[in-house]
């Protein structure tokens, strides 16, 4: 298996998404323009790579505010009960929160990520990830394939029910994964020592795949390492395969891990509260 690195690259380099000439799997991959070519070309290589990397979306002391939203938001004054992020460092119902609303509002229209992420595609979830070295952990090859809804339905295309954080999840049809975009807002630096989320191109394409299946795939097409700095965002479909190592450094990894899908699923499913809090408004202008 070989492993190489995808950066968003500052001055010379900004808006690259560079893959090290030193791999075999490097050569198979184009080095692309993440913001500095046309909104359709970068569009066409999130679809066919199923990522990708764009950086200077917000400005590093907007990250640094923003991080003070999600401390309120994770330790509410007034009595209100406290959401501590799990051991594995994540908490799932941000989106509850008129802030973070807000935020994927302001995601969606902003001039960094035109065409990226579909008018017709609603946010319809939030999770915050921090990786320190008091809270590591590491995460096994895998594909994203749970939705938060509302309530169970009884159809059997529907599998894998479960609850976390109190809220209900299910797998869908792979046709509604396939309809689904990750967006990835990092919050601090994170580089080969945070813990790294590392994708496989283009594995997005093969649907929904069996462990066995999966660690196949990697071992042939490689895998790259998603380095990113403060305000970088990393947009990913959620079939893509995808894992990460524990961070190894004494820094802090904050990510805020947005999903955005269609208004509307199939099979009689709603999207849980806090994603359909997520839906109110968007069509309505950001106030500036």
């Amino acid at each position: 298996m070989k492993m190489i690195a995808a950066s968003a690259l500052p001055e010379s380099g900004r808006g690259t998404f560079y893959a090290s000439p030193y791999s075999a799997a490097a050569a198979r991959l184009p080095v692309a323009a993440a913001t500095s070519a046309p909104a359709s070309g970068a569009a066409g290589r999130l679809e066919a790579q199923g990522f990708l990397l764009v950086p200077d979306v917000l400005q590093p002391a907007e990250c640094s505010a923003l991080a003070i939203d999600v401390q309120a938001g994770l330790h509410p004054a007034g009595g209100s009960k406290a959401c501590t992020p799990s051991a594995s460092g994540g908490q799932r119902n941000l989106l509850e929160q008129r802030w973070c609303q807000d935020l994927a509002r302001r995601l969606q229209q902003l001039p960094a990520l035109t065409g990226l992420i579909p008018a017709s595609l609603v946010a319809v979830q939030c999770t915050y990830f921090e990786k320190t070295p008091a809270r590591n952990w590491l995460v096994p090859l895998h594909q994203d394939l749970s939705i938060p809804v509302a309530e169970r339905v009884g159809a059997r295309v529907l599998q894998g029910w479960s609850e976390k954080d109190g809220a209900l999840f299910v797998q869908p049809p792979a046709s509604v994964l396939q309809e689904l975009l990750a967006v990835r807002l990092h919050l601090d630096p994170c580089h080969a020592d945070d813990g790294p989320l590392r994708v496989v191109p283009a594995s997005h394409h093969q649907g929904v795949l069996a462990p066995a299946t999966a660690r196949a795939v990697r071992a042939s097409a490689g895998e790259l390492a998603c380095h990113a700095d403060a305000g970088t965002v990393l947009l990913m479909r959620p079939l893509l395969l995808h894992a990460s190592s524990k961070a190894t450094g004494g820094s802090r990894r904050r990510v805020l891990h947005f999903v955005f899908g269609p208004r509307q699923l199939p099979c009689g499913l709603r999207w849980s509260v806090g994603a359909a809090a997520g839906t109110a408004g968007l069509t309505q202008p950001l106030d500036h």
